[in-house]
């Protein structure tokens, strides 16, 4: 179910079913391309107040539960220090995905407010590489089923995702596929039987079957 004008966020998902369809396709992509046995690296995007937030270690477990066993998760305490200055553009190639997490409008609401250097850390890979926005109440939802809009000011935007009021975690078809990209690879060739994309989505543009 797709925005009405009625109620434009009454819906399941903000992505457009082709738009989807793409999605899951080029997550199925990356991870038929991992090499087995290669380490699967998602770094965790949060601002100094919610790290310093007292339910810090709670969101990050609850973010660590829901990827994949295996994955190694990174953020700014573990991967930057004084002797590794904050440098993004060094690090962003070697890494698999990137969970945000921003601030709710208010508890329990769907809309988060990621600041400047979260926008420009989400921009430098959402076309490439699994992004998921955690949502506190919610879990991890793929940004590509968020609506976004850029706040000023124009000098430092920051960006506002909201996510659907509708959504279904279970019923996700882009969060399974952006879950399935980060699987890390068995050098088992028995044991990534899974990895095999879903028939439906070998030709993704076909028309389905009556």
């Amino acid at each position: 179910m797709h925005a009405t004008p009625a109620n434009p966020l009454d819906v399941e998902t903000f992505a457009e079913p082709a738009q989807q369809r793409r999605f899951a396709t080029a997550m199925h992509r990356l991870g038929a391309d991992r090499p087995p046995g290669a380490p699967v690296r998602v770094y965790i995007s949060a601002a100094p107040r919610t790290r310093n937030n007292p339910k810090w270690e709670i969101w990050l477990a609850q973010i660590t539960e829901e990827l994949p066993d295996g994955v190694q998760i990174l953020h700014y305490s573990s991967l930057f220090s004084e002797d590794r200055p904050y440098d993004w553009k060094a690090v962003a190639d070697d890494l698999d995905g990137l969970v945000v997490v921003g601030k709710q409008k208010r508890p329990g609401s769907r809309v988060n407010l990621l600041g400047p250097i979260a926008r420009l850390e989400l921009r430098s890979l959402v076309a490439r590489k699994p992004v998921l926005l955690y949502g506190h109440n919610l879990g991890l939802i793929p940004v590509i089923d968020c609506q976004s809009q850029v706040l000023a000011p124009e000098d430092t935007p920051r960006l506002k995702l909201i996510a659907p009021k509708r959504w279904r975690k279970g019923d996700s078809p882009t969060l399974q596929a952006a879950l399935r990209a980060l699987r890390p690879r068995s050098t088992d060739v028995g044991a990534d039987q899974n990895m095999n994309v879903p028939s439906h989505l070998d030709h993704p543009f076909a028309v389905p079957p009556r």
